[in-house]
C-alpha cells in the first residue's frame, strides 16, 4: 500500500498495489502494521456500508465527540464519490479546513480520516456503495454533525442541490454544536 499524506496532517488517501496476473488482481487494503508505522490508528471496531440509489445524494457532516472519537477508513466499492473531510482538531494548524478525494470503484483509493475530524461525501454516480472501516463503535449520544454548506468551512460540493436526509440537512451550523 502507499500512504500519500493529504494537506490535513495525519489523513491519508491510500493506494493499493495491485499484484496482477491473468485471473486479475490481489492486493492489500488493510495492515495493522503498515497503518501503526504511518502513525495511523489500526483498530477496526465496527464496518459500515452505505448504499446510494441517486447521483447527488450527500451524506454528512458527521463526527463523534471523545471519548468516542473515531478514525474512518473509507472505500467506494461501487460507483463514485466526492469525499471531503474537516479538521476539527483545535490545536491543529489546520483546523476547520477541508480537503476533498474522489474515490472511485475503478481508482481503488482510500481514505483515512483520523479522530477528531469531521467526514461526509457526495456521490457521483447511481448506485454508489461506501465501506467503512471505524476504529469506534457507534454511540448516538456523542454523534455529532454541522450543516453540509455551514459557512465556518466554506466547502466547494459539486451539486448545490443534493438528495440529503431530513437529519442531516438540520444539523446546526458549526458553532453551535462543536464538541458538547
Amino acid at each position: 500500500m502507499r500512504f500519500i499524506e493529504t494537506k490535513l496532517k495525519g489523513a491519508y488517501i491510500i493506494e493499493p498495489e495491485p499484484i496482477e496476473d491473468e485471473r486479475g488482481f490481489f492486493a492489500r487494503t488493510f495492515c495493522a502494521r503498515e497503518f501503526e508505522a504511518h502513525g495511523l490508528n489500526p483498530c477496526v471496531a465496527q464496518c459500515n456500508i452505505s448504499y446510494n440509489k441517486k447521483k447527488g445524494t450527500l451524506r454528512g457532516m458527521h463526527y463523534q465527540v471523545a471519548p468516542h472519537a473515531e478514525a474512518k477508513l473509507v472505500r467506494c466499492i461501487r460507483g463514485a464519490i466526492y469525499d471531503v473531510m474537516v479538521d476539527l482538531r483545535t490545536e491543529s494548524p489546520t483546523f476547520k479546513q477541508w480537503a476533498s478525494v474522489e474515490l472511485t470503484f475503478d481508482n481503488q483509493h482510500m481514505l483515512y480520516i483520523p479522530e477528531n475530524f469531521m467526514h461526509g461525501f457526495q456521490t457521483l454516480t447511481d448506485g454508489t456503495e461506501v465501506f467503512y472501516q471505524m476504529s469506534e463503535s457507534y454511540h448516538p449520544e456523542y454523534a455529532r454533525g454541522a450543516r453540509w454548506n455551514d459557512p465556518a468551512f466554506d466547502i466547494r460540493w459539486l451539486f448545490n442541490k443534493p438528495i440529503i436526509s431530513e437529519k442531516d440537512s438540520q444539523y446546526p451550523d458549526f458553532g453551535d454544536n462543536f464538541g458538547e
